[in-house]
């Protein structure tokens, strides 16, 4: 099951310094097995650029992360202000997990 926990549209400032002129939409998503006996929880980052007249989307997830909701809320919290994006999804995961 995947349930939205939030979305923000990127900064435009930090945008343009990388020579991005059209908005980019981030999406933030809490993913719960259902077939599971114990509760684990994953995580999808949705990006959608919005090109002129194109749509461009790019998806990640990771489906199994934690078994503490309280941990995958506080991490999609910390992926939503620092403007993840699913390319660097994975690697921003492992890094967390360390800490």
């Amino acid at each position: 099951m995947k349930i939205f926990f939030g979305g923000r549209f990127m900064d435009r400032e930090n945008l343009r310094r990388e020579g991005i002129l059209y908005p980019i939409k981030l999406e933030y998503y809490k993913i719960k097995d259902l077939k599971n006996r114990n509760d684990v929880f994953g995580i999808e980052v949705v990006k959608t650029e919005y090109i002129n007249q194109e749509i461009k989307v790019e998806k990640a997830s990771v489906d199994t992360f934690t078994n503490d909701e309280t941990m995958e809320n506080e991490v999609l919290e910390t992926l939503k202000r620092n403007e993840v994006t699913p390319i660097s999804l994975k690697e921003v995961l492992q890094d967390l997990s360390k800490c």
